[in-house]
């Protein structure tokens, strides 16, 4: 009955793909965009910045219209939003409508990528929850990788428009192939009857929800603080935009094996507690060296092996989430997640701009980032293990 659940996860890759792909697609043209527009530092930055942003406003909705509508329906109508901004960005007249596209295409983000939990929970079984949302997540790195690899080469080879078109291409097929050939599994309606409102409170009595909540807004912050400001942070010591470009591409290289690789094994031996702990101190202890490297081989080794590490902390994150709780409720959970998640993206990234020793000196912003991974890992291991709270 569930022998197409691959070709299912494998058509949700495309839309998560596209909308990460089109969020961080800006990283490594900042220096490009303000001499485009004649626009500041930070405001380059804000079509960056305004995707975690957006995100904690749309998060909880669109978890709630995942539960009662199902993740068809929310990731379809995410995946054509994206589809139709990034269209428009073509046609890039002013910053202010390039900023307005990228508002637009962060609406569609929150509907998409909220789905997944709700998807794997209706296709696979519990024991390859972690495997089958590491995979789902793999989407979402590859996008990020094409977003900060392929930037610069095709922006260089095709001209500005040129590299929003091809994007825009992309976009287009990911939604047009996630609608026509993507079904649920599980097409009976939800269960619950509570209103929005009243079910996250019923979430946020939960102990571990919370924890795995605080642990997003603080592990969120900071991949999108390190990823929003990368251009900016290795300049200083000599890495070429390009080269930056192409550390942020093994970052999430290195994230895309690790999610292929360390949900598996937490299935494995059924346990995410130890996992998630280890993601958050590897990745604490590569930060300093991988921020003030300069040659360009050690970065992207560093780069790649942060990565593995970090990234499919992500995807144990979601899983945990899942299993505290349940299924019926996990749109919404991974809602909340996503929101605190995003918030911390924001607050990070932006406070990671005023905390800057000067625009050629961001030891003060590493310091931050080595903060929240710390934090974070205090936090995992406080955490009660997931893997069989849906039996308990």
């Amino acid at each position: 009955m569930k022998r197409n659940r691959w070709v299912i996860l494998l058509l949700f890759m495309l839309p998560a793909a596209v909308s990460q792909l089109l969020w961080l697609n800006f990283a490594p043209l900042l220096t490009l965009i303000q001499k485009k527009y004649a626009v500041d530092e930070l405001t380059a930055n804000l079509l960056i910045l305004v995707f975690p942003l957006v995100y904690v406003l749309v998060s909880v909705p669109a978890g709630y219209l995942t539960d009662k509508r199902g993740y068809k329906y929310a990731i379809s109508l995410g995946a054509i939003v994206t589809a139709i901004f990034a269209v428009l960005r073509i046609y890039d007249t002013h910053f202010i409508f390039l900023l307005a596209c990228q508002v637009g295409i962060a609406v569609g983000q929150p509907f998409i990528i909220n789905g997944i939990s709700k998807l794997v929970a209706d296709w696979f079984s519990p024991s390859e929850n972690a495997l089958a949302t590491g995979i789902g997540t793999l989407g979402m790195f590859v996008g990020m990788a094409l977003g900060m690899g392929l930037a610069v080469p095709l922006d260089t080879a095709l001209g500005f428009r040129g590299a929003m078109a091809t994007f825009a291409a992309i976009a287009v097929l990911g939604a047009l192939l996630f609608v026509f050939f993507v079904r649920e599994n599980n097409t009976a309606p939800s269960e619950s009857t509570v209103e929005m409102w009243r079910e996250l409170k019923s979430l946020l009595q939960s102990k571990n929800l919370v924890l795995l909540f605080i642990i997003a807004f603080m592990a969120l912050g900071y991949f999108n603080g390190l990823t929003s400001w990368l251009e900016q942070i290795l300049t200083p010591n000599g890495v070429s935009s390009e080269a930056a470009g192409n550390a942020g591409a093994a970052l999430i290289g290195g994230g895309i094996l690790g999610a292929a690789i360390i949900p598996a094994l937490s299935d494995l031996v059924r346990r995410r507690k130890p996992f998630l702990i280890v993601c958050c101190f590897i990745a604490g202890a590569l930060t300093w060296p991988f921020c003030k490297s300069g040659e360009n081989y050690s970065l992207y080794l560093l780069s790649a092996l942060m990565g593995f590490f970090f990234l499919p902390g992500y995807a144990l994150l979601l899983s945990a989430t899942e299993e505290f709780a349940g299924k019926e409720r996990a749109g919404s959970a991974t809602g909340l997640l996503m929101l605190t998640g995003n918030a911390g993206g924001v607050v990070v990234g932006v406070t990671m701009d005023l905390v800057k020793v000067s625009p050629k000196d961001w030891t003060n912003a590493v310091y931050l980032l080595l903060a929240t991974v710390a934090l974070s890992l205090l936090l995992a291991i406080f955490v009660e293990e997931s893997f069989h709270a849906k039996e308990s």
